[in-house]
């Protein structure tokens, strides 16, 4: 068994004021007493094959000197610290039961810089217990950075300690070996600490060594470590949960932003998981590993990670409630965000106790609370507003962004001793952590209230198309009329159900007809709409007139000043003896028997009010052949990204309709298509008419 007798070589009692070792030591602090002359105390602890808590008390000084590792300084003039941990009390991150707090707690609240521990143990074994083999396991939380020295001898390290500079990391389980020499006997323990002047503004009762190192041989000592790591595992287990959960909503709102590039607030929601995920992350790999120095790992956490995850919430929730004057919100937000992370850096290291003077945490510190207030302020704000849009979803996201705020200020809360995290079942869960949750699971909730409601606005929409397309169906022409002497083929495909395109073919009453055939801009049911009232002008205005120019100009008139709509359109009237009129408003030539008329080119319809139209005349002969056609066949868009383009549909402008249109569809269908022709057919003897029937097709 291993016996460890820890002998200080002193008696403890209050320090005289008068004595020469007094004036050595530092002021004693609460529960810290100072030591008088040497003497012979000693404690025996019998353990087994177990190992020993070094509870001390230890010898504590404030300063730095590396002859302090030595065994022979005499320490008897330092004040006295038991590592003895409080009952009832509990390591604040990990959840383990045992937290000694501080020097920061014991009465140096303003002190930072070095320290030293010593403490001098007799270890005596038992007979037939083989000696040696000795470990010493280093407490799971101490501030910042330590070195150990056993009997004047660096035996290890946390951190890293330069002539002018100490880089510091996250605290992480540690066992360090005794010299293979040092078995038995008296063995002096020397710990160098070096606290950082920015530490004791983020952690509670801040200060060196926060528990009781542990000796003894290395098969115990190794079980405690792989102990402290399961700690460190409970604790960060929900960590990893939560980044697996922030992943999962990164890849639905970046699905749902690509299906709905309209609804900003996907992207947002976005941005705002993966910089809560990148903020677990790095907390994950500081937990883990000394990779992160702590001065960087909290200039970029508490500066930059949480105030930019703040904004990223109040942004997304600005969206979703579909606030106005976003670029306004985009320059307070960040305005604010940017500022309180400049004012937190000035508190973090490297920049506070060295380029930041310690004092300027006097007027720092309210400064941070005020532009917190200022942040928190701005996401109540947009609450608010979102109450006055949507109360019942503004209601639900309460719980959210009540603890949003609170994550705001949980270092102040934390240094206060305001519990803000939790331990179920071994497992700590932090507040802001538990705002993520109860975030997301709002969220998922308000998703599906929101798309509840656009599925019904959704099926109110269909239900309108739907009767926008009955009635675009009733404006073209149903049955084809028949033209003594002319055969008439039309085709008409629409992009979407709504379509653009607009034809109509009106006989005049006395053996001739009026063809109109245009495209209004845009799809859809704007552009059904759109149809709808050029149709209806047509028909007015026909009841006057049949000449391709009037009409024209009629319709000018009655689209000029409707914003920015407007229309392509030719007008043909064919006479009986086949004379031929033909104006033409921004739309393509017709052909005639495969070659493209020259026309005069005129603006569309819509534009200016005061333009008149040039009108041609022609005189179709016997076979002769008139076609026109939409854009749609020119614009067809093969995989390639080609167009049809004007030499393939002069190519086949010969042939009829239905091909035509089936080219085009085949080849790529981008736009609404349609193909009116006229052809002039030969009478066997005059009087007795042969008329072919018309040809009318609507390709679905």
């Amino acid at each position: 068994m291993l016996v460890a007798a820890f002998c200080l070589g002193t008696m403890i009692h209050p320090l005289r004021a008068d004595t020469a070792a007094a004036a050595q030591s530092s002021a004693a602090a609460p529960g810290v007493t100072s030591s008088a002359p040497i003497s012979h105390w000693a404690e025996q602890v019998v353990l087994g094959s177990s190992s020993v808590e070094l509870n001390g008390p230890w010898k504590f000084h404030k300063g730095d000197d590396l002859q302090w590792a030595q065994p022979d300084f005499n320490d008897s003039g330092w004040p006295s610290m038991d590592l003895s941990p409080p009952e009832g009390s509990y390591d604040p991150f990990l959840g383990t039961s045992g937290f000694m707090p501080g020097w920061t707690a014991l009465g140096d609240s303003g002190y930072s810089g070095y320290a030293w521990y010593r403490l001098k143990v007799n270890v005596q074994y038992d007979p037939g217990l083989s000696e040696g083999g000795l470990e010493i396991k280093m407490p799971d939380d101490v501030d910042d950075a330590y070195q150990v020295f056993v009997n004047g001898q660096l035996i290890g390290e946390f951190g890293h300690f330069a002539p002018s500079s100490v880089r510091t990391y996250l605290t992480l389980p540690r066992t360090f070996a005794l010299p293979k020499g040092i078995k038995s006997g008296q063995i002096t323990f020397a710990i160098r600490v070096w606290m950082d002047p920015s530490t004791a503004l983020t952690n509670p009762d801040a200060g060196g060594l926060h528990g009781p190192p542990i000796l003894g041989q290395a098969k115990p000592i190794e079980r405690m470590l792989r102990l402290d790591w399961d700690a460190v595992n409970r604790s960060q287990l929900s960590r990893f949960l939560e980044v697996a959960v922030l992943l999962l909503a990164i890849i639905v709102a970046v699905v749902l932003f690509w299906l709905d590039r309209k609804e900003k607030a996907y992207l947002w929601l976005a941005l705002a998981c993966g910089g809560v995920a990148l903020q677990s992350t790095v907390t994950l790999i500081g937990n883990y590993s000394a990779v992160i120095p702590a001065s960087f790992f909290f200039l970029l956490s508490d500066a930059f990670l949480i105030q930019g995850v703040i904004g990223l919430w109040i942004i997304f929730w600005a969206y979703w409630f579909r606030m106005g004057r976003m670029p306004r919100q985009h320059k307070m937000v960040w305005g604010f965000a940017i500022g309180l992370a400049l004012v937190i850096a000035m508190m973090r290291a490297p920049f506070y106790g060295h380029l930041i003077p310690v004092h300027a945490v006097v007027f720092l510190s309210p400064l941070a609370v005020f532009m917190k207030l200022l942040l928190g302020g701005l996401l109540l704000w947009v609450a608010w507003e979102g109450m006055r849009k949507d109360s019942a979803g503004a209601w639900l996201a309460m719980p959210a962004v009540g603890l949003i705020i609170i994550s705001l200020y949980q270092q102040e809360l934390l240094v206060l001793h305001v519990p803000l995290s939790f331990f179920p079942f071994g497992m700590a869960v932090g507040i802001s952590q538990i705002a993520v949750v109860v975030s997301l699971v709002i969220i998922t909730i308000l998703l599906m209230r929101r798309f509840l409601q656009s599925l019904k606005l959704r099926q109110q929409w269909e239900a309108e198309i739907d009767q926008a397309r009955q009635i675009q169906q009733l404006l073209i022409p149903e049955a084809i009329p028949t033209i003594p002497g002319y055969v008439l083929e039309t085709e008409y495909k629409p992009a979407q159900q709504v379509g653009g395109d607009f034809f109509q073919i009106l006989p005049d009453g006395h053996g001739g007809v009026l063809i109109l055939l245009g495209d209004v801009t845009g799809k859809g049911l704007q552009a059904g709409m759109q149809v709808a009232l050029i149709v209806g002008a047509i028909r007015t205005t026909v009841e006057t007139s049949h000449e391709p120019h009037v009409v024209l100009e009629a319709l000018n008139r009655r689209l000029c000043g409707r914003g920015q709509s407007y229309a392509t359109c030719v007008a043909m009237h064919v006479a009986s003896d086949g004379k031929t009129t033909i104006a033409n408003a921004g739309h393509l030539a017709p052909y005639l028997n495969g070659k493209e008329l020259a026309m005069t080119g005129n603006l569309p319809l819509g534009l200016n009010a005061s333009i008149t139209f040039d009108q041609i005349t022609i005189q179709l002969k016997q076979k002769d052949r008139l076609l026109v056609i939409t854009d749609g066949v020119i614009e067809a868009k093969n995989a390639k990204n080609e167009l049809f383009g004007f030499n393939r549909a002069r190519s086949i402008s010969h042939l009829p309709a239905a091909f035509i249109v089936k080219a085009a569809e085949i080849f790529g269908q981008d736009d609404d298509i349609t193909v009116v022709s006229i052809s002039r057919v030969a009478q066997e003897k005059e009087g007795d008419v042969s008329a072919t029937p018309p040809m009318k097709s609507e390709v679905a």
